[in-house]
Protein backbone atom coordinates (compact mmCIF):
# COMPACT_ATOMS: atom_id res chain seq x y z
CA UNK A 1 0.00 0.00 0.00
CA UNK A 2 1.14 3.96 -0.96
CA UNK A 3 -0.48 6.57 0.75
CA UNK A 4 0.53 10.43 -0.43
CA UNK A 5 1.82 12.03 2.54
CA UNK A 6 0.05 10.59 5.30
CA UNK A 7 -0.19 6.74 6.53
CA UNK A 8 -3.44 4.61 7.03
CA UNK A 9 -2.08 2.00 9.82
CA UNK A 10 -5.07 0.38 10.92
CA UNK A 11 -6.57 -2.55 8.38
CA UNK A 12 -10.49 -1.30 8.76
CA UNK A 13 -11.06 2.16 9.06
CA UNK A 14 -14.75 3.78 10.60
CA UNK A 15 -16.08 7.07 9.51
CA UNK A 16 -14.26 8.96 12.81
CA UNK A 17 -10.91 7.82 11.90
CA UNK A 18 -11.15 8.80 8.03
CA UNK A 19 -9.04 11.91 6.99
CA UNK A 20 -10.24 13.37 3.74
CA UNK A 21 -6.70 14.07 1.08
CA UNK A 22 -4.83 10.57 1.71
CA UNK A 23 -4.82 9.00 -1.59
CA UNK A 24 -5.16 5.14 -0.97
CA UNK A 25 -3.30 2.98 -3.68
CA UNK A 26 -4.60 -1.04 -3.77
CA UNK A 27 -3.07 -3.91 -4.88
CA UNK A 28 -3.53 -5.39 -8.40
CA UNK A 29 -5.46 -7.13 -10.57
CA UNK A 30 -4.85 -9.31 -14.03
CA UNK A 31 -7.77 -9.00 -15.84
CA UNK A 32 -8.33 -12.62 -18.27
CA UNK A 33 -10.14 -13.87 -20.86
CA UNK A 34 -11.66 -16.21 -18.54
CA UNK A 35 -12.88 -13.40 -16.34
CA UNK A 36 -14.46 -11.62 -19.51
CA UNK A 37 -16.04 -15.02 -20.76
CA UNK A 38 -17.51 -15.57 -17.21
CA UNK A 39 -18.87 -12.00 -17.04
CA UNK A 40 -20.85 -12.59 -20.38
CA UNK A 41 -21.88 -15.75 -19.29
CA UNK A 42 -23.15 -14.89 -15.68
CA UNK A 43 -24.63 -11.43 -16.88
CA UNK A 44 -26.01 -12.50 -20.41
CA UNK A 45 -23.97 -9.22 -21.77
CA UNK A 46 -22.52 -11.57 -25.14
CA UNK A 47 -21.89 -8.35 -27.02
CA UNK A 48 -19.59 -9.49 -29.63
CA UNK A 49 -16.71 -7.03 -29.00
CA UNK A 50 -16.30 -8.82 -25.29
CA UNK A 51 -15.81 -12.12 -27.12
CA UNK A 52 -14.23 -12.01 -30.48
CA UNK A 53 -11.37 -10.56 -31.59
CA UNK A 54 -12.28 -9.75 -34.70
CA UNK A 55 -15.21 -7.96 -33.77
CA UNK A 56 -13.40 -5.93 -31.68
CA UNK A 57 -10.91 -4.79 -34.06
CA UNK A 58 -13.93 -4.12 -36.85
CA UNK A 59 -14.78 -1.42 -34.51
CA UNK A 60 -11.14 -0.08 -33.73
CA UNK A 61 -10.28 -2.01 -30.51
CA UNK A 62 -6.90 -4.21 -30.36
CA UNK A 63 -8.52 -7.43 -29.75
CA UNK A 64 -11.59 -8.04 -27.31
CA UNK A 65 -12.50 -5.67 -24.72
CA UNK A 66 -13.78 -6.16 -21.19
CA UNK A 67 -17.10 -5.66 -20.35
CA UNK A 68 -17.00 -1.89 -18.67
CA UNK A 69 -18.89 -2.87 -15.78
CA UNK A 70 -16.43 -5.47 -15.31
CA UNK A 71 -14.15 -2.97 -14.30
CA UNK A 72 -16.55 -1.35 -12.19
CA UNK A 73 -16.88 -4.51 -10.44
CA UNK A 74 -12.64 -5.07 -10.07
CA UNK A 75 -12.23 -1.47 -8.79
CA UNK A 76 -14.63 -2.42 -6.42
CA UNK A 77 -12.78 -5.74 -5.07
CA UNK A 78 -9.47 -3.68 -5.29
CA UNK A 79 -11.00 -1.01 -2.95
CA UNK A 80 -12.16 -3.70 -0.10
CA UNK A 81 -9.18 -6.10 -0.60
CA UNK A 82 -6.71 -3.29 0.10
CA UNK A 83 -4.39 -2.93 3.16
CA UNK A 84 -6.49 -0.44 4.58
CA UNK A 85 -10.68 -0.85 3.77
CA UNK A 86 -13.42 1.61 5.11
CA UNK A 87 -16.00 0.16 7.71
CA UNK A 88 -18.81 -0.14 5.01
CA UNK A 89 -22.55 -0.49 5.52
CA UNK A 90 -23.25 0.03 1.83
CA UNK A 91 -22.65 1.59 -1.24
CA UNK A 92 -24.83 4.27 -1.79
CA UNK A 93 -24.43 4.61 -5.86
CA UNK A 94 -21.59 5.47 -7.98
CA UNK A 95 -20.98 8.10 -10.74
CA UNK A 96 -18.58 6.59 -12.97
CA UNK A 97 -16.89 6.62 -16.75
CA UNK A 98 -14.93 4.50 -18.81
CA UNK A 99 -12.18 6.34 -20.05
CA UNK A 100 -10.48 3.87 -21.96
CA UNK A 101 -10.46 -0.24 -23.15
CA UNK A 102 -9.68 -2.92 -20.45
CA UNK A 103 -7.96 -5.73 -22.62
CA UNK A 104 -7.44 -9.58 -21.65
CA UNK A 105 -3.72 -9.25 -19.77
CA UNK A 106 -4.42 -5.37 -18.59
CA UNK A 107 -3.12 -5.56 -14.78
CA UNK A 108 -5.59 -2.97 -12.86
CA UNK A 109 -4.56 -0.80 -10.03
CA UNK A 110 -6.92 1.93 -7.91
CA UNK A 111 -6.28 5.07 -6.43
CA UNK A 112 -8.72 6.05 -3.48
CA UNK A 113 -9.07 9.10 -2.02
CA UNK A 114 -11.60 10.50 0.11
CA UNK A 115 -12.98 13.94 -1.36
CA UNK A 116 -15.66 14.28 1.90
CA UNK A 117 -17.49 12.73 4.79
CA UNK A 118 -20.53 13.70 6.52
CA UNK A 119 -22.46 12.14 8.89
CA UNK A 120 -25.85 10.32 7.98
CA UNK A 121 -29.14 10.53 9.52
CA UNK A 122 -28.69 6.86 10.98
CA UNK A 123 -27.04 6.84 14.21
CA UNK A 124 -23.19 5.88 14.04
CA UNK A 125 -22.97 5.74 10.25
CA UNK A 126 -21.66 8.45 8.05
CA UNK A 127 -21.32 9.24 3.94
CA UNK A 128 -17.92 9.20 2.42
CA UNK A 129 -17.36 10.71 -0.83
CA UNK A 130 -14.50 8.74 -2.88
CA UNK A 131 -12.55 9.31 -5.75
CA UNK A 132 -11.81 6.34 -7.58
CA UNK A 133 -9.24 6.27 -10.87
CA UNK A 134 -8.28 2.71 -11.97
CA UNK A 135 -5.27 2.55 -14.32
CA UNK A 136 -3.50 0.18 -16.43
CA UNK A 137 0.19 -1.12 -16.66
CA UNK A 138 1.13 1.53 -18.46
CA UNK A 139 -0.57 4.17 -16.08
CA UNK A 140 -3.57 5.26 -18.05
CA UNK A 141 -6.56 5.81 -16.48
CA UNK A 142 -9.35 3.66 -17.67
CA UNK A 143 -11.77 4.57 -15.47
CA UNK A 144 -12.67 6.81 -12.92
CA UNK A 145 -15.38 8.43 -11.02
CA UNK A 146 -17.16 8.74 -7.45
CA UNK A 147 -18.30 5.94 -5.51
CA UNK A 148 -20.51 7.34 -2.50
CA UNK A 149 -19.96 4.75 0.54
CA UNK A 150 -22.49 4.38 3.84
CA UNK A 151 -19.42 3.34 6.77
CA UNK A 152 -19.87 2.67 10.55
Amino acid sequence: MQVDKKTIEQRTIDFDDVEIGPVLKTGTVVVTDEMIDTFANVFGDRFEIHLHDDAAKARGYDRRVAHGILGLALTDGLKFQAEATFDAVASLGWNWDFKAPIYAGDTLQTEVKVMSKRRSKSTGRGILELQCQTRNQDGQVVQSGINTLMVQ
